[in-house]
């Protein structure tokens, strides 16, 4: 697998190697040591899918500490633009957003850290969305930056326009950035 870290600390694209032939194609998806020396020292422990519309828009969101996940994130089917957003407190990058193509055909993955909200949104119709997690959900400790938040200026216009996104009511009550209050702390010197 050949890899592209976006930041210190921070997100990394994964790009798996493909085996094509007449048959189809073949490809490792996961490989925990070799994603451990390359990627994270992170033990997975619960694995998710979402299926979405074409215009579907899902995030900003992340789990509060102790039940803060890393996820790494794939498309089985279709395409999104995926983005995460740097919320560690005393991050050199903090607010900053960074955002990967992912599809069907491209095979890549994108590894998004603790201390990152996360979102995409669905560009094909019928997108399947999987993705790995290094801790267990828990209801009381999810949160939600608002998709939108003008501070973070995220192009989301150039892959879907207003009026064609489908957003969830909890989506668009996320907390807008400038009265966001991060418990993370960036752990970077």
């Amino acid at each position: 697998m050949e890899i592209e870290r976006l930041a210190p600390e921070g997100p990394v694209v994964i790009i798996p190697k493909v085996f094509n032939d007449e048959r189809g194609y073949f490809f490792e998806s996961f490989n925990e040591k070799e994603f451990k020396e390359k990627v994270a020292d992170v033990d997975f422990v619960q694995d998710n899918e979402s299926f979405s519309a074409s215009g579907t828009i899902r995030g900003l969101h992340f789990q509060k500490p102790p039940y803060a996940q890393a996820k790494l994130v794939r498309v089985v089917r279709g395409a999104v633009y995926d983005v995460v957003v740097d919320i560690r407190k005393g991050s050199p990058t903090y607010g900053k957003y960074y955002a990967v193509y992912l599809s069907e055909t491209n095979h890549k993955q994108f590894f998004v850290p603790a201390g990152f909200a996360h979102g995409f949104v669905a560009l094909q119709h019928d997108t399947i969305f999987q993705y790995k997690c290094d801790n267990f959900y828990n209801k009381e400790s999810e949160g939600c930056i608002y998709y939108n938040d003008p501070i973070l200026e995220i192009p989301w216009d150039i892959w879907i326009h207003e009026s064609q996104r489908i957003i969830s009511d909890k989506d668009k009550q996320g907390v807008s950035f400038k009265d966001f209050d991060s418990p993370f702390v960036c752990k970077e010197k």
